[in-house]
């Protein structure tokens, strides 16, 4: 699956822009809004910045041979 991250301002109205996505006209996508201040911005910040503990060579090694 192929992700984009644009971070954006809601303006009036509630109407959001994002700049060009470089996919086809007329496909499908699925639009996810999360807030970045609020409830639960610390807990997002935290799991996005522990990602290195997935980039382990030994771990690859034993999980491959299962």
């Amino acid at each position: 699956m192929q992700a984009f991250v644009y971070h954006s301002v809601v303006r009036e109205n509630g109407v959001i822009e994002i700049p060009h996505v470089p996919l086809r006209k007329g496909q499908k996508i699925e639009v996810i809004i999360l807030p970045e201040d609020g409830e639960g911005a610390e807990l997002m910040a935290a799991s996005e910045s522990s990602l290195k503990f997935w980039d382990n060579p030994v771990d690859d090694e034993v999980w491959n041979d299962v």
